[in-house]
């Protein structure tokens, strides 16, 4: 299986809009990858530009040490599918799968056999005589990753695969996918914007902004270690709370002061004087009477399995995930106290983590 490295890749149109600024980053044999970011981050871009639709503005891309930036599409031993899912109305669920067998001039018997097997694998063997508009979304993104598949290249391209489809079958497509990953032990490399499919299905994922990379691991170093201010807040939902705060020293204990708040730090955490912006996410913060902070209760809300609770603290606004079970009144005063061992400085001018 491959490894691919895209080595101080750049794109620009006309010379002045840059959308892809130095991008270097190794993917390994068999990996999962997650191109992650909102829009315009630049994301899309990069997958084409691997795919050969987009040409670089500078910079490489390699496979396998070999050098494949000015590489035909239909040359790079990769399988893309897109957003739209781009089937061929006319044609059936097997004809669609099985078209690019039939360019490649494949003996019948075995695109009948390989088409089968593909379809088989994702359930839709019933479906194999139907057009596309006699499909569900579902039904039709499994067509389209059926006719990546049954190409058996060692590099699978997914573009935003499962925006068209609603809550509950993105979800199913998601286990899907990761099945599919564990079964076939290919490179996948698959953009999103949407940060649960990426946490779900990434063995790697790359936060993108402003067409540059600002952060590239698993998913836990992700989430648990951020390496600056935008990680911290694009990843997780609710979304990570930021306090401003100086750093503060005394008797011999560092704080984060705010406000109208103090919040201890473990260690040296910081130097004194600093300004930053205090990460706290709402699920590292307790209703405890024993707590040093008082917080408002401002809006509650009930999702099932718990509460996101929007608090007041001293003048800025706190999420607070908690039990569906804890009761609060809107506009009650509670104590709570924050996981220190949990807590994430950033500089308050860079953004970057301290």
């Amino acid at each position: 299986m491959p490894k691919i490295e895209l080595k101080n890749l750049t794109k620009s149109y006309d010379g002045e809009v840059d959308v892809l600024k130095s991008i270097d980053l190794t993917m390994e044999d068999g990996e999962f990858t997650v191109l992650v970011g909102p829009s315009g981050c630049g994301k899309s871009t990069t997958l084409r530009l691997l795919a050969g639709l987009e040409d670089a503005t500078s910079g490489s891309i390699s496979v396998n040490g070999d050098d494949i930036t000015t590489r035909a599409p239909k040359d790079r031993g990769m399988a893309m599918v897109f957003q739209n899912y781009a089937l061929y109305p006319h044609m059936s669920v097997a004809e669609n799968i099985g078209f690019s067998l039939k360019v490649a001039k494949t003996p019948k018997d075995e695109i009948e056999s390989r088409v089968a097997a593909v379809a088989d694998m994702l359930e839709i063997g019933e479906l194999l005589d139907r057009r596309p508009k006699d499909l569900s979304g579902g039904q039709r993104q499994r067509v389209a990753i059926g006719r990546a598949v049954v190409k058996d290249s060692d590099i699978f391209l997914f573009d935003e695969p499962l925006s068209n489809l609603d809550a509950a079958l993105r979800g199913g497509m998601r286990v899907e996918l990761s099945l599919l990953h564990q079964r076939l032990k290919k490179n996948m490399v698959y953009v999103t914007h949407d940060q649960v499919e990426a946490m779900t299905l990434g063995d790697k994922i790359i936060i993108m902004h402003d067409g540059i990379i600002q952060q590239a691991g698993t998913p836990e170093e992700i989430f648990e270690r951020p390496s600056n201010k935008f990680v911290a807040g694009f990843i997780g939902n609710p979304t990570m709370n930021f306090l401003p705060a100086e750093i503060i020293e005394e008797n011999g204990t560092r704080y984060a002061s705010g406000a109208n708040f103090m919040i201890a730090l473990e260690g040296n955490s910081g130097n004194v004087g600093q300004k930053i912006d205090l990460g706290i996410r709402p699920e590292d913060i307790t209703f405890d009477e024993s707590g040093d902070l008082n917080i408002t209760v401002i809006v509650s809300e009930y999702i099932g399995n718990q509460k996101n609770i929007i608090a007041d603290l001293g003048g800025e606004k706190l999420t607070i995930v908690t039990g569906a079970d804890t009761h609060v009144d809107v506009g009650a005063t509670y104590r709570i106290k924050v996981n220190a061992a949990k807590l994430h400085l950033f500089d308050g001018d860079s953004g970057v983590v301290v």
